[in-house]
């Protein structure tokens, strides 16, 4: 996929920020993230943020009572952990004489709508993630088995090495490869996984002899160097494979 953005792009739910989205709409890639459901709910569900429609040409929004919610353009900074947001504020005096007022929020200045800068990407994101739910369902069913097994089966919930993303990576490298390896030994026969195995091991011997040729050529000041091997020593006749 390096060079070109003729791909989409399919994350876990919840793996996402604002800026992500418009930094993978820059490229040119479509990205299918789903969005969890808010945590923070109006008195009545029936009035969360999602009932509330906006107007893309007067920049406002309609609420479930069927008023209107405008903003005076300006823009407020909002901190999210290290990650600072744009946002736009909606709201309206109707709020006050309302007499939904109790079932739509708890404020008492009235009902409030933040909107990010990001949020026609993410409803862009939504609109792909309706039009293309066999594709997000087809993603899950391809990675999320592997994590499943590892997790549940393995019991691997925890990362020991967690002082660096070196140290995790290794640790979830040898974790990663053990799972590789135990469904090579499920898909593939023991025979014809020895007669693979035989061929990558001739085939390396003979990639280091070759390097090796090439890498005294350029070692003037000792002829006889050899590309440091640790106890190369490989048996086209002996492999051997422990399984359960």
């Amino acid at each position: 996929i390096l060079g070109h953005n003729n791909f989409t792009a399919i994350y876990d739910k919840g793996y996402h920020t604002g800026s992500e989205f418009d930094y993978a709409n820059r490229l040119g890639i479509d990205v299918l993230v789903a969005i969890p459901g808010v945590s923070a709910h109006a008195p009545d569900l029936a009035f969360d943020v999602e009932h509330f429609k906006y107007n893309i040409t007067t920049d406002s929004y309609t609420c479930p009572a069927n008023k209107t919610l405008t903003t005076n353009g300006n823009w407020y900074a909002k901190k999210n952990g290290k990650s600072i947001t744009q946002m736009k504020h909606y709201k309206t005096s109707a709020c006050l004489t309302c007499q939904l007022y109790k079932k739509c929020t708890k404020n008492a200045k009235g009902r409030l709508i933040e909107r990010s800068q990001y949020a026609d990407l993410i409803f862009q994101n939504k609109v792909r993630i309706e039009n293309n739910y066999e594709v997000y369902r087809r993603r899950q069913a391809i990675v999320e088995h592997p994590y499943g097994v590892i997790k549940r089966q393995w019991d691997f919930y925890y990362i020991m090495t967690k002082k660096t993303i070196k140290h995790a990576s290794a640790d979830v490298g040898l974790i990663f490869s053990a799972y590789n390896l135990r469904r090579i030994f499920n898909l593939i026969d023991q025979n014809l996984l020895k007669q693979y195995l035989k061929v990558l091991a001739l085939y390396f011997g003979v990639l280091t002899a070759v390097f090796n040729a090439f890498y005294g050529l350029f070692c003037f000041d000792n002829p006889k160097a050899t590309f440091p091997r640790k106890n190369f020593n490989c048996s086209l006749n002996h492999i051997y494979l422990l399984t359960d």
